[in-house]
């Protein structure tokens, strides 16, 4: 069993992308301009309780002028970074729900999208129950001529927490659209928020346990913001819920990454909540002292993933588990 993934513990997304392009790949955060029906009043109002104004998409370079226009934009704020002459991107489209819209615009976007040469890869960032026959036809044909991910915001897989958070639809929901995304081939990669309201920890590691037994292709760890603007923040300052410390987090992360099977890409293991938003849990605005204190911790633990996996056959998508 594999322990190491150049000097990491588990199975990075900067890993996998050396591994799959050959050199670093660097992600452009877009807004491809759509809403939600969790906000509009097609499922419901006000969004869910942790999502910002933005759509969760604060980082996003702004949607002005063009496609292209908003390419070139992401790419100068990420330009600090980049050492390569020519680099590649993942052009993620990341605010509110992309693949809320008619699919005459999905088509044009997102084929203008993967048409610079720069661009090796989508990133689609939707909801479950948006994700119609037509969009995921679209998306596999896309997928076709680069890479195409789609990534689903679960969260949780616990109902009531899903109606505290205001999520919107119901776990099989999820499962549908997760069994016909992988039936067109389509790489899957789930959001999780740990430490949401009401949650205990091993309702939090009942999630993750069920999104290991689905062998899904990429997970995206996500401790959980207090941010202004939003309705989890009267809540919290009503003292109806309190965050995760940082030894909290790291050992839930700790024993999150032990039962994640080792072929699944960690896309994240913290996140960041725009500074100027942030109201807690505070320790989290120091990115650079948590993911030190992340490797640290899964060091001196001697924790790498898949450790506590046991050695079974994939599930296979027409036999998903049961959850709690």
């Amino acid at each position: 069993m594999r322990t190491d993934w150049n000097g990491k513990p588990y199975y990075s997304l900067d890993f996998y992308l050396r591994e799959t392009f050959g050199r670093k790949v660097y992600k452009l955060a877009l807004d491809g301009g759509m809403s939600c029906p969790n906000r509009d009043g097609t499922v419901g109002v006000g969004g869910c309780i942790f999502c910002s104004e933005g759509g969760s998409g604060e980082f996003a370079a702004k949607r002005t002028g063009s496609l292209k226009e908003q390419i070139e934009s992401a790419k100068a704020l990420v330009s600090r970074k980049i050492r390569d002459d020519q680099p590649l991107y993942i052009a993620y489209f990341q605010s509110y729900t992309n693949t809320y819209a008619p699919y005459s615009y999905l088509e044009s976007l997102f084929s203008e999208a993967i048409s610079f040469p720069e661009i090796c890869g989508l990133s689609i960032g939707t909801r479950p129950d948006c994700l119609p026959a037509e969009t995921i036809r679209l998306l596999s044909s896309l997928n076709r001529k680069k890479p195409v991910w789609v990534e689903l915001g679960l969260q949780t897989i616990h109902e009531d927490t899903a109606r505290r958070i205001r999520r919107g639809y119901p776990l099989p929901v999820f499962e549908d659209a997760f069994r016909r995304l992988k039936e067109a081939g389509l790489p899957v990669i789930v959001h999780v928020i740990l430490g949401l309201p009401g949650e205990t920890k091993e309702q939090m590691l009942e999630t993750v346990q069920y999104l290991s037994n689905l062998r899904i292709d990429g997970i995206k760890l996500q401790l959980l913001h207090v941010l202004k603007g939003t309705d989890l923040l009267p809540l919290y300052e009503a003292g109806a819920f309190q965050v995760l410390s940082l030894p909290e987090y790291l050992e839930l992360l700790g024993n999150c990454l032990r039962i994640l099977p080792q072929e699944t890409v960690i896309h994240r293991l913290s996140g960041d909540g725009p500074k100027s938003l942030l109201c807690a849990p505070l320790w989290s605005a120091d990115k650079r002292m948590v993911l030190n204190s992340i490797h640290r911790y899964l060091k001196e633990q001697q924790i790498y993933q898949g450790m506590d996996v046991p050695k079974t056959a994939p599930t296979k998508t027409a036999d998903l588990p049961s959850a709690p």
